[in-house]
């Protein structure tokens, strides 16, 4: 599965795009985001996608999860939002 990684830098109509290509692409597709900042311009991103998605008929769905990944040899926890068509 395709993971795009998602900082609170992250343009949310730019991170939607990725999302909508890669859904078309794989039908599914993992986002990542530490932190608050992040997690909340990941959320905005599936939002704005969805809207790109629902004119061809794609309805989109997002399954949030923790999950663990390595920072700079540090562990950390994040967030895991599973985006798949319905």
């Amino acid at each position: 599965m395709e993971v795009l990684k998602v900082s609170s830098r992250s343009a949310p109509n730019s991170v939607a795009g990725a999302i909508a290509g890669v859904v078309r692409d794989y039908g599914c597709v993992e986002v990542q985001a530490v932190g608050a900042g992040a997690t909340n311009q990941a959320l905005k991103s599936v939002a704005v996608a969805r809207g790109y998605l629902a004119p061809m008929g794609i309805d989109l769905v997002c399954i949030p999860a923790f999950t663990s990944i390595e920072i700079e040899g540090t562990e950390r926890t994040a967030m895991k939002l599973i985006v798949e068509i319905r």
